[in-house]
């Protein structure tokens, strides 16, 4: 019976290889969800009935499971996207991107902080507060706050620095409602630059994640 799980759990997992190719956002989580469950199900049939047809109605009800969370998961983050982008068409000072279900906004450090200063500008509060609204709405994601800096000055420095512009926008994340709780900050300082210019480089991004 072993033979069969490791079957089907290799079969699945080749299945979420293949499905992710040529499909929309949702789709992907559709077919991932489906899959991951019914080897999850299958799993769950050998170890509770340890035969064959335990393994296959494991399956069936596994994939039933996760083909809905994982349609959940697309159209809800599909949803978040499109009001992001619109809280934020108006501004320039942030770029929307989507990587699968994760979304990325990313803030030119000029526009949230002076040179040297980890301390927000008055316009700072404005372009954080259209990302909160959205994010109050949108209660089932986890948000994560970089800070990055360009590699001018002493690299711990920067270091320390990224830190603390990451822990202004999470403060000010939550005066604006965001329940706190889903904010973690990390500073990367001057390790991930994207750019040879300076300015690029000096950044910071709020990365949003389904809960699973």
């Amino acid at each position: 019976m072993r033979k069969i799980t490791a079957i089907l759990v290799s079969l699945a997992l080749g299945m979420c290889l293949l499905s992710c190719a040529g499909t929309t956002q949702q789709q992907r989580g559709a077919k991932t969800g489906v899959l991951i469950g019914a080897a999850t199900g299958a799993i769950l049939g050998q170890v509770i009935g340890r035969d064959t047809e335990a393994t296959l109605i494991g399956t069936g009800i596994g994939a039933a499971i996760g083909g809905l969370a994982g349609h959940q998961i697309g159209a809800y983050m599909d949803r978040q996207e499109q009001e992001l982008r619109a809280a934020m068409a108006a501004s320039e000072a942030a770029s929307i991107q989507r990587t699968q279900d994760v979304l990325t906004a990313t803030f030119k450090s000029d526009v949230f902080f002076d040179f040297d200063s980890s301390t927000l500008k008055p316009g700072a509060y404005a372009e954080i507060g259209r990302v909160a609204d959205v994010l109050n709405r949108y209660p089932q994601t986890t948000i994560r706050v970089e800070g990055h800096t360009d590699a001018t000055g002493p690299e711990t420095y920067n270091q320390q620095l990224s830190e603390r512009r990451a822990g202004a926008v999470k403060n000010a994340l939550a005066q604006r409602g965001v329940d706190a709780r889903r904010v973690y900050t990390v500073g990367f300082g001057e390790s991930q630059p994207i750019s040879s210019d300076n300015a690029a480089n000096r950044r910071v991004n709020i990365v949003i994640m389904p809960i699973t």
